[in-house]
This record gives structure tokens, C-alpha cells and sequence, in this order.
């Protein structure tokens, strides 16, 4: 009839879209040259925003630097009670050479030890040894003496150089390493856990 609307083709319409959307799908998957670019560029750019990854921190010791005959020590701030001005000394017979004697300590009485001839150090020049670095490992504690105390530190262990077999005439086995600067670190626990250290077996 003249004037009547023909119906659409709904199959043939269905077809034409899944056909585009086909298309579009590819293109997507198989971007040309320009939209590659672009995602290269925007890869880039999320890659740059990143953080980088986190370092370790390297291993740190604090530690207490002290002069000694001239020279500079360290112990870890970790085996270090308290630090004290030699005021009073009481010698105490029958004991090693490297045990000056006894001085009392907020009423708590410590041996106090030459770490110069505990060590094996040349006892050259004049020296004051007029401070008192109180070392302690659980049940164990004395004292050492030193010339002057230069303050708390931090050092990277792995900067360490390794102890020689003789530094300066020290017992190597008491040395945790030496720094490029020159600074000796003692080993305080092993100090400390020398049975030379413990008197009152000397003295009895």
C-alpha cells in the first residue's frame, strides 16, 4: 500500500552492530603505530611515578670513642653501663698486673682494668686514665680506664676492615675492627666474657 512504513530489518541491524563491535575489539587488541606510541609513553610515565625500591639499611653499631694512649678506641654503646671520673682507687693485692684495683661506683664495688696491659699495649708517654667506662654483660661488670672520652658514634660494620693478626702489639682476638679513620673497635663481649676478668678467683 502507497505510504506504509516498512518494518526494519532487525536481524540485518543486529548484524551490523556485532560486526563494529568486532572491529573496535581488534583494533584494540592490535593498536596501530600512533595508539602503541601512546600507551608506551603512558607506561613510561606510571613507571617514572613509582617509588623506588627500598634500600637495607645497612648494619649500624653506636658506640662509645675514648683516647687510650694516644690512640682511638671505641666500644658498642650496647656493653656500656655508665661513664664515671676516677676519684678513688683501692689497690687489691694477689691480682693480674692489668687490675689496677678496686673503686666503688654508686656504692656497687668494680675492679678497674688497664686495657693497655690487658692488650698488650706499649705503655709509652704520660697519660691521665682519669675516666671510668663501666662495661656490663648480664651478671658481669668492671671498669676500664681512659685518657679522654670523645662521645657516642655511629659506625657501619661493613666498613669495617678486618683486624690484622698484630695491631699495634693488640690481642687481635679482643679487636671487632678498625675504620678507615683509624678508630679501633674493641669487642667488649668478649672482654667481658674473659674469665681473666673475674677477680675475686685472682685475688681468693
Amino acid at each position: 500500500m502507497p505510504g506504509r512504513r516498512q518494518a526494519p530489518d532487525w536481524d540485518a541491524l543486529r548484524a551490523r552492530l556485532a560486526a563494529a563491535a568486532t572491529v573496535a575489539t581488534e583494533q584494540d587488541a592490535a593498536p596501530g603505530p600512533e595508539r602503541q606510541r601512546a600507551l608506551l609513553l603512558e607506561r613510561a610515565r606510571r613507571l617514572a611515578q613509582e617509588p623506588p625500591a627500598e634500600v637495607a639499611p645497612a648494619a649500624m653499631a653506636e658506640v662509645l670513642e675514648f683516647m687510650l694512649a694516644h690512640e682511638r678506641y671505641a666500644v658498642e654503646m650496647a656493653h656500656v653501663h655508665e661513664v664515671h671520673v676516677l676519684r678513688e682507687l683501692t689497690p687489691l693485692p694477689g691480682t693480674p698486673a692489668f687490675v689496677l684495683g678496686i673503686v666503688n661506683v654508686r656504692g656497687r664495688i668494680l675492679s678497674l682494668v688497664d686495657l693497655r696491659r690487658f692488650l698488650g699495649l706499649p705503655e709509652q708517654g704520660l697519660t691521665d686514665m682519669n675516666k671510668i667506662i663501666v662495661l656490663r654483660d648480664g651478671a658481669m661488670r668492671f671498669g676500664v680506664l681512659a685518657d679522654q672520652i670523645l662521645g657516642v658514634n655511629k659506625l657501619v660494620l661493613a666498613e669495617l676492615q678486618r683486624p690484622p693478626t698484630a695491631a699495634g702489639g693488640i690481642r687481635a682476638e679482643f679487636l671487632k675492627g678498625i675504620t678507615a679513620q683509624r678508630l679501633i673497635l674493641l669487642d667488649a663481649g668478649r672482654l667481658l666474657a674473659d674469665p681473666a676478668m673475674v677477680v675475686q678467683q685472682h685475688a681468693a
